[in-house]
Parts: C-alpha cells; structure tokens; sequence
C-alpha cells in the first residue's frame, strides 16, 4: 500500500516508537489517528486525537466507529512490567493482557473496517523477544512470542479480504523505559522508517537492526550457541 494515500490509526502514540510511528506517518502523507488513554498527553500536530486504552474492549469498539476509515492498523502499545515466569504472576497477566489480548482485540474490532476500506494493512510491532527470552523479562517474551505467533495466524485467516500483516522485531529502542540500560540501542525513527518501508513493499516481516536478526537467524540452531553469541554482542 502506499503510505501518502493511507489512513492510520497508532495505538500508544503519545512516546517512543508509537510517537515515531505516527510522526513519520504524517510526514509521508498519511492521515493519522494517535491514540493514547491519555490523548492530551499526544503532542502531534495535524493527528486526529483519540482515546484509547487496548484492553477496554468498549474503548476498541468506540475506535473503530470513530476512526472507520482507517486502511492501516499500527498496533504499537504495548506493555513489559519485568516478569518473570517464576515471578509476579499478575504481572505475568499484565504483560499478556496488553501485548497479546489487546492486540488481537485491535485487530479483531478494526478488521471489518479494514475490509470495508479495501483490505488494508495491520502492523504488529512485536520484538526480537518474540525469539528468545532474556533474564528478567521472561514474562515479556512470552507475550511478544505469542504476538508473533498471533501476527503470522492472522494472515491466513485475514489474506480473504486483501488484509496484509507485517510484523516489526528489534532489540531495545531509545526511550524513556530504556534510558537506565546501558545496551545497543536503536532510534525509534528508524523503526519506524523500516516498517513504514516494509509496509509499502508488502513485507511480512521487518527485521529493524542487528540485534533482532540475530535472534532471528537462531531461532533454528542450538540456544546455547545463541547465547553465547548474545554475550558477545553486548
């Protein structure tokens, strides 16, 4: 699809790569809704505002009555509250409410829409954390392997009405949650750059920086020869 003719709905628009996203949308043409469950916190000029909390499956039906002319679907928000699998078990819920249960319940509310527009697209901007966990924030894996999983499910079933899913890995970006990690960072201008490309090119899957296509690339070998790897690196 082309991005200056789209209309795109962002979900956590108010910072980081969902800000970039939804800035980088505008600047190529697009007509853009940024959403956040606190729209005034959104400084986006020329974005139509909208409330919107993920998991409020009310708020997800009001979004996609507002916002029914939306043809690209960003599903950005997301949470990582540091669980681990022997941990928090509510923290565990948390994480999987958010980046699994909200995002399909996005997916699923705006997919009647997309059909109606012409099929469209849904960006699910996942992690390479969707490929192998790492201590502390085992929890978070486990949500983002689910939401890959998700992202792959729903083309099949999506690719009836024109419906392309693209789904975006990277290692840490540059924001206010990751600002006290002293690790690889990547720009969330340039996540968003790399899946606004990978939309227009009909991508499945946009593989943002190094980290990420490392895991990527061994995801089928011996985990033990990743993590060694993976200690090098950082």
């Amino acid at each position: 699809m082309k991005i200056n003719e789209a209309t795109a709905l962002v979900t956590g628009a108010n910072r980081g790569i969902g800000r970039a996203l939804a800035k980088a949308l505008l600047e190529r043409g697009a007509k853009v809704y940024a959403t956040a469950r606190r729209p005034e916190t959104v400084d986006l000029p020329g974005a139509h505002l909208l409330a919107l909390d993920i998991t409020d499956p009310q708020a997800v039906t009001d979004a996609a009555r507002s916002a029914g002319d939306v043809d690209l679907l960003v599903n950005n928000a997301g949470a990582g509250f540091g669980g681990t699998l022997l941990g928090d078990p509510d923290s565990l819920r948390a994480e999987m409410e958010v980046n699994f249960w909200g995002t399909l319940s996005m997916v699923r509310g705006f997919a009647p829409v997309l059909a109606a527009n012409g099929g469209g697209a849904v960006v699910n901007i996942a992690s390479a954390a969707s490929w192998f966990p790492l201590p502390g924030a085992t929890g978070y894996a486990a949500s983002k392997a689910a939401q890959w999983s998700m992202s792959n499910g729903l083309r099949h079933e999506l690719a009836g009405q024109g419906t392309l899913v693209t789904s975006v890995h990277l290692g840490l970006a540059d924001t206010d949650l990751t600002k006290g990690l002293d690790l690889p960072k990547v720009d969330p201008a340039v996540v968003a750059r790399a899946t606004l490309d990978g939309v227009e090119a009909g991508r499945y899957e946009v593989v943002v920086d190094d980290i990420a296509a490392l895991f990527k690339s061994s995801a089928t070998a011996d985990p033990e020869d990743f993590y060694t790897r993976l200690a090098q690196l950082i």
